[in-house]
């Protein structure tokens, strides 16, 4: 197993998500890595959690990565929330990123969850995508 281009798959999907034009029509510049101190934005996404599993094979090192991305909205509905989940979906499923180490051999959408908070105040979507990733 290789842990090793876990780095470089967060690292490009973080700019694939930050440079993406039509998220940034939903969200604007609020992708974040880590959430900053203060105000939140009304809309914005996060880099979450992270599984990974051995996927090495007599060729090389691999793994498979489920990778956590939420969207979470101060709107009343989930219309803007899901308008930014597809943006989501749409940059990566499928999408040639390019690592700074490693290889990229897949990365495909795996589920979602959409809910309220308890109070109603926010909207949240946790989206799931899963990466293989083979290490050179």
């Amino acid at each position: 197993m290789s842990y090793a281009v876990s780095a470089a798959l967060q690292a490009a999907v973080f700019q694939t998500l930050a440079t993406d034009a039509t998220l940034n029509n939903v969200v604007g510049s609020a992708v974040y890595d880590a959430l900053p101190a203060g105000q939140l934005p009304p809309i914005y996404v996060t880099l979450g959690a992270e599984q990974v599993r051995d996927a090495s094979d007599k060729t090389g090192n691999g793994a498979t990565h489920d990778i956590g991305l939420s969207v979470v909205t101060e709107s009343a509905g989930f219309q803007q929330a899901k308008e930014a989940a597809a943006a989501i979906s749409d940059a990566l499923v499928d999408q040639p990123l390019t690592l700074s180490r490693g290889r990229l051999v897949s990365l495909q959408f795996l589920r979602a969850v959409a809910k309220r908070d308890q109070a109603g105040l926010q909207r949240r979507i946790d989206l799931t995508f899963r990466a293989r990733v083979e290490d050179n």
